[in-house]
């Protein structure tokens, strides 16, 4: 069973960029999106610091984010590079079954990478990330690079939105039609 460290909180700051761009978005009528948390067993407690120092995740984790888009459902999960490179093996199998599960269903899942150093946010739709993914399951590349994206779904931060994403999905909506 996979063991909780802090390794696990490396999306945290933008992971708060999102939840402050969901609850804009909220407040103004135009999504409802949830975080999903990990449901944890903790096994270590430093009582004395209140932290959880070991912990066991129940069950394996889907996305990180799940709700609806003036009606469409919607799940996504998020992810930081540190690098130009993105490594495939920090998306799950069972992670790729559920996006696709979810939109045999009539929903909408992508991913929303931040590259750190270029400070830039990127929408990855299923369609696009199952290139990369199917290329890796026949013996290709195990990750994909910066340049190999789709230059339309790079987007920045607009005002108070911190992670504008509605605009880029409506682009990967039209592009479905």
């Amino acid at each position: 069973m996979p063991t909780w460290n802090s390794r696990g909180l490396r999306g945290s700051t933008l992971e708060e960029f999102i939840n402050r761009t969901n609850e804009k978005y909220l407040e103004h009528n135009l999504a409802l999106i949830q975080k999903i948390p990990t449901p944890i067993t903790p096994v270590n407690i430093d009582k004395q610091h209140r932290h959880i120092t070991l912990a066991y995740f129940e069950q394996k984790s889907t996305v990180d984010y799940i709700g609806a888009v003036q009606g469409i459902p919607v799940c996504f999960d998020a992810k930081e590079c540190q690098a130009e490179t993105f490594p495939l093996q920090n998306i799950h199998e069972h992670q790729i079954i559920f996006m696709e599960n979810f939109e045999k269903q009539g929903g909408i899942a992508f991913l929303i990478l931040y590259f750190i150093k270029k400070d830039q946010f990127y929408y990855l739709s299923l369609r696009q990330l199952m290139r990369f993914w199917n290329r890796c399951q026949k013996g290709g590349r195990k990750s994909f690079r910066y340049d190999e994206l789709d230059p339309a779904y790079f987007f920045q931060r607009n005002g108070a939105l911190l992670v504008p994403y509605l605009d880029p999905m409506q682009m990967d909506l039209a592009s479905r039609e």
